[in-house]
């Protein structure tokens, strides 16, 4: 009888907890729709706060800071391709102004020098030579009296032909009352034995030939198609210059150009 009641008893427990059950879900179900619910959203942030430039730009730095002694190196300063390729250009040109001034400084040596020869030769010069005057007075023309030497050598030529300086110049004229450059060589050493040719360009071709200046001796004949002299010595000569000057010792400079040393004794 017992054992019945309690099996009763258990079946009706278990039937009304099957019916109150739907009715808590319900319940919990219904309740659950009056929640509230709260989010909170942050800004994300993408970039970085730091701005590494500036800080890199504008640090500043102790006067009394101490970085080993990497302050006080003495780092060698280089140059670009570009930089030096520029001095190379300056250089060269600076280089190629000095030669040309250099170069220009000479030629107007040379131009002034060879102006200064022209113009102390002018005056020989046979296209220059003024022609003889006819009808000359002789009694106007001092003819020197001066004997011939014994001997006959080249210093005795060169101290016979010295004794005319001052003998007057007369284009063409072959005698010491007025001669020109040639015949003035022509005549000096005729009174020797000696026939030489009329014009100063054929007298620069005989007797033998003297190579240098240095090599000179008194009574050598120095002569171009210009003119012609008689070398004394010391690097002058005796010889008939123009109108105005007439037979005189000069220098060499009254040769234009080049010339000839020839050695007939």
């Amino acid at each position: 009888m017992k054992r019945s009641i309690s099996i009763t008893t258990a079946a009706a427990l278990a039937a009304s907890l099957l019916v109150g059950a739907p009715a808590a879900v319900a319940d919990d179900a219904a309740s659950s729709s009056n929640y509230v619910v709260s989010t909170r959203s942050f800004p994300k942030v993408n970039t970085a706060k730091t701005n590494f430039f500036a800080e890199a730009t504008s640090t500043n730095v102790d006067e009394d800071s101490n970085w080993g002694g990497l302050e006080s190196m003495n780092v060698p300063q280089t140059k670009s391709t570009a930089e030096k390729e520029a001095e190379q250009k300056a250089k060269e040109e600076e280089e190629a102004r000095k030669k040309a001034e250099e170069e220009a400084a000479r030629q107007q040596a040379e131009a002034a020098a060879r102006e200064q020869q022209e113009a102390a030769a002018a005056a020989s010069r046979s296209q220059e030579r003024e022609p003889v005057v006819e009808g000359t007075p002789a009694a106007q023309v001092q003819t020197p009296s001066v004997p011939v030497p014994a001997s006959k050598n080249g210093q005795a030529i060169a101290d016979f032909a010295s004794k005319f300086v001052g003998a007057p110049y007369v284009a063409g004229g072959t005698s010491p009352s007025g001669w020109d450059c040639s015949g003035f060589v022509q005549w000096v050493f005729g009174q020797f034995g000696i026939s030489l040719p009329r014009t100063s360009g054929q007298q620069a071709t005989v007797g033998i030939a003297v190579p240098s200046l240095a090599q000179a001796q008194p009574g050598d004949i120095i002569a171009n198609g210009m003119h012609a002299a008689i070398y004394v010595g010391n690097g002058m000569v005796v010889n008939a210059l123009n109108p105005a000057q007439g037979t005189q010792i000069t220098s060499l400079a009254v040769f234009s150009g080049g010339y000839s040393i020839r050695r007939v004794l």
